[in-house]
């Protein structure tokens, strides 16, 4: 199994990355900050007014380091890696099961199943640890949905009904959402899913993590030789990771929601650290986003069993790992694709 990697996160305006030999270095106000080994990193994300120069793009590409930009709160810019890996007839049959109406459905009803499914695990979760905080009916009757979806999509439907099975999973699942905060509620109320732009300190929270998350799974993708942009469940949109998404549906709940749900339940971060913009935009502070990416980077080092692979990896290896089941199944190497499911 592949090694666990640092990700670089550089959210200091004005700082500057340059290539020193094999490192790479970040020089803020004519200073040299920081200096990491190119072989110690899987990424760099950077926020707002940071810049590369050409010398550290450049061997950026050549060791697989992808390099990703976004605003300073968070909203996705573009991204910079080096030559496409992976075997090229990996990425013909991954096309051609797009284009295929019935292997699509079949991988999608996979992933939609799964997501349902980490979606009940947490409202179980929060049942077990919070019973007597939390609306226990309300969370008991979206539970039972969600179980009732996960083994609906199962049976032989088309593509669009998928759709709309993982339409109802989201819906289910977003409406009992708000009672999963046991602290921090009037700050953090949870009313409906909004984003571009979150209109709500939690759709802060939420969109920035699944930036984070999107990261990963794209980086991960890419390592395994297949294209983010041409998924199965996600229609393909110029611009738009759709295969990224598709995998990005099993982990949301357990890697984003749950990280989200943590920071505010054990008030690591707080109302006070959001702002709303003219627009109606709500954004983080710069504190509030250290403190998410250093979270968000625990949880990662933390290791778990995979139900599949019957081995232990880190948190941070799980969209690789799917990534290369994936890639199994499309050569033929496995009859479907085995989505991961939290237990």
């Amino acid at each position: 199994m592949k090694r666990l990697l640092n990700t670089l996160f550089v959210t200091t305006q004005g700082a500057y990355l340059y290539r020193e030999g094999e490192t790479v270095c970040a020089r803020i106000e004519k200073e040299t900050k920081l200096r990491v080994p190119i072989h110690t990193l899987a990424g760099i994300v950077c926020f707002g007014q940071v810049s590369c120069s050409p010398p550290l793009i450049g061997l950026c590409g050549e060791r697989n380091v992808l390099i990703s930009f976004h605003s300073e709160h968070g909203r996705f810019l573009g991204r910079f890696h080096g030559p496409v890996s992976g075997n090229v007839l990996l990425r013909r049959e991954q096309y051609r099961r797009a284009d295929d109406l019935q292997a699509a459905a079949a991988i999608a009803r996979n992933i939609v199943a799964a997501k349902a499914v980490n979606c009940r695990t947490v409202l179980l979760r929060a049942l077990r640890d919070h019973a007597n905080t939390v609306d226990t009916q309300a969370l008991t009757l979206a539970a039972v949905e969600l179980g009732r979806i996960a083994g609906a999509v199962q049976q032989a439907m088309s593509l669009d009904s998928v759709r709309g099975q993982e339409g109802d999973a989201a819906q289910a699942y977003f409406r009992v959402f708000d009672h999963l905060l046991v602290a921090q509620k009037r700050e953090f109320q949870f009313r409906e899913r909004s984003r571009r732009p979150p209109l709500d300190n939690m759709n802060a929270l939420l969109s920035f993590l699944y930036t984070l998350l999107a990261h990963d799974v794209t980086s991960a993708l890419e390592s395994v030789g297949l294209d983010p942009a041409v998924g199965f469940l996600h229609r393909d949109r110029p611009g738009r990771p759709s295969l990224a998404l598709d995998l990005m549906e099993e982990f949301r709940p357990i890697l984003a929601d749950r990280a989200a749900l943590t920071l505010v339940n054990l008030q690591q971060v707080k109302g006070s650290g959001f702002t709303r913009t003219e627009t109606g935009a709500v954004v983080m502070d710069d504190k509030t986003r250290k403190q998410v990416l250093v979270s968000w980077q625990k949880r990662k080092a933390e290791e778990i069993m995979h139900p599949f692979l019957g081995e232990k990896i880190a948190v941070g290896l799980l969209p690789y790992a799917q990534a290369l089941l994936l890639a199994r199944h499309l050569r033929g190497d496995l009859d479907g694709y085995p989505p991961y499911v939290w237990r």
